[in-house]
């Protein structure tokens, strides 16, 4: 038998060769076929840029006399075009931008991204289900009329369905949307617990992140973009317990699960700590630490983890830029080009609030993000 197949007066023989050679064209193949699919959106990401998160940029636009005069700034450039004369209808005007840029990347990008970018825009309604769901807990009044803000249907449906359910009822009602038992069990407890209720709506989205499926050869920058983020996230959900003054076991309960640092045993570490100085000095040795500790004197002048948050946030922007470089030929440039035009997004709402508020351009820049080293 081998002997036929080998034999290269026979057709068995060819047949073989041919299979081999068709094979060994769709392993070479496969990864090629996965970079040209990134080709196009990837150039186009790049080439619109994220200018609103680098210093000097901001810097030509803090200086606005009024919103009016910012807003016409602002259009004057490129893929912007805010409406509005007051700042809650320019404020949303921005995040209908986010929207529709993301809305943009989905169309731009393969069909297998598309359940990425679904996931991300749940992102953005999660602050209503934490905001409705802790009003429902404490029996306070509902205003339904801010479920129009919901980005999707579901979100909306969820949304009413919470409202008009009874007390004792959330557990199927979220059941029924696909949350997780982590998610019921933090609503379970007598008193509300802010923070226990975050952290499962957060853990509950990270979750749904880090399961999606996207194209092969993206699965490894994906991976490590949410790795990040969970270190994040469990950072700053024990600075502000400590902030609140939880106890370790209670700060326990707040992890989400591993990222790229943080592993369990140290979470527990900085847990176990008293102070939000000493979960800084507890971090000593990671990618975090140089971050926390150089905002720390304003922590001690300004008692707000805000100022910490904000350094964690522009090392993030720094660390995505690392993954999209590690990832260029496929998802690094598309998950930098996104996660930049959140925060710039965020940016720009911050300077709009400052500027109606008549806040001086120091005190604005102090809560903006940006990327670290810029």
């Amino acid at each position: 038998m081998f002997e036929l197949l080998l034999n290269p007066n026979n057709a068995l023989f060819w047949v073989l060769i041919i299979a081999i050679l068709a094979g060994a064209v769709i392993v070479i193949s496969r990864p090629f076929s996965t970079y040209v699919k990134f080709v196009y959106p990837n150039a186009k990401f790049e080439a619109m840029g994220n200018p609103f998160i680098g210093d000097k940029e901001l810097e030509s636009i803090i200086d606005g006399k009024d919103i009016i005069s910012f807003k016409e700034t602002i259009n004057t450039l490129k893929d912007y075009n805010i409406s509005g004369d007051d700042t809650y209808s320019m404020q949303k005007s921005l995040d209908d931008t986010f929207i529709t840029t993301i809305e943009m990347m989905k169309n731009d990008s393969s069909k297998k991204m598309q359940k990425f970018y679904d996931v991300y825009l749940e992102k953005l309604d999660m602050h209503l289900i934490k905001n409705v769901l802790k009003r429902k807990l404490e029996e306070r009044e509902i205003e339904e009329t801010s479920f129009d803000q919901a980005v999707l249907p579901t979100t909306k449906e969820l949304l009413n369905k919470i409202a008009g359910c009874k007390k004792e009822d959330l557990p199927s009602v979220l059941r029924d949307f696909g949350f997780e038992g982590f998610v019921i069990d933090s609503i379970s407890d007598e008193t509300v617990d802010y923070l226990k209720i975050d952290t499962a709506i957060d853990r509950h989205f990270i979750h749904k992140l880090k399961q999606v499926k996207v194209p092969y050869k993206c699965e490894p920058g994906k991976q490590k973009f949410v790795k990040t983020m969970l270190d994040l996230v469990n950072i700053k959900n024990v600075l502000r317990a400590k902030q609140f003054g939880y106890d370790p076991e209670s700060c326990k309960k707040l992890f989400i699960s591993e990222g790229r640092e943080i592993a369990s045993w140290k979470y527990d570490e900085i847990s176990e700590v008293d102070s939000v100085s000493q979960v800084i000095s507890g971090l000593e040795g990671t990618s975090y630490f140089d971050a926390l500790k150089n905002s720390i004197e304003t922590y001690n002048k300004d008692k707000s983890v805000q100022v910490l948050e904000t350094s964690l946030d522009s090392l993030f922007l720094k660390l995505v830029g690392d993954i999209s470089t590690q990832n260029y030929v496929t998802i690094g440039p598309t998950i930098r080009f996104l996660v930049s035009k959140e925060f710039e997004i965020r940016n720009l709402k911050i300077i709009t609030k400052g500027i109606s508020e008549n806040l001086s351009p120091d005190n604005i820049k102090g809560f903006l993000v940006m990327e670290a080293g810029q």
